[in-house]
């Protein structure tokens, strides 16, 4: 277990109301990663998506870095723009 894990573990014992919040947060984030990750690795760029998307750019970014939430015809689009399949599970 890394320095990141054990103290996420620490404040999640510790720390009710940042527990609380934790897996929620922890799914956008991963999710904007995940959408700039596999945007970068189709070699197409925020403007290019955003176009494609109808969206501004600024939009695209927000979207990769968990500060705008998206719908799901706009994620159904993004996927398949990359070349993609969505695919969603619950656990």
């Amino acid at each position: 277990m890394n320095d990141l894990d054990k103290y996420i573990n620490k404040r999640i014992i510790t720390d009710p109301e940042f527990a609380e919040g934790f897996d929620s947060g922890y799914a956008k984030f991963k999710l904007g990663y995940m959408l700039a990750k596999t945007r970068e690795e189709s070699g197409i760029s925020q403007e290019e998506l955003a176009q494609k998307l109808n969206l501004s750019q600024l939009i695209i970014n927000q979207i990769e870095n968990d500060l705008q939430d998206i719908s799901m015809s706009i994620l159904e689009k993004y996927a398949q723009i990359l070349g993609k399949e969505l695919v969603i599970q619950l656990k």
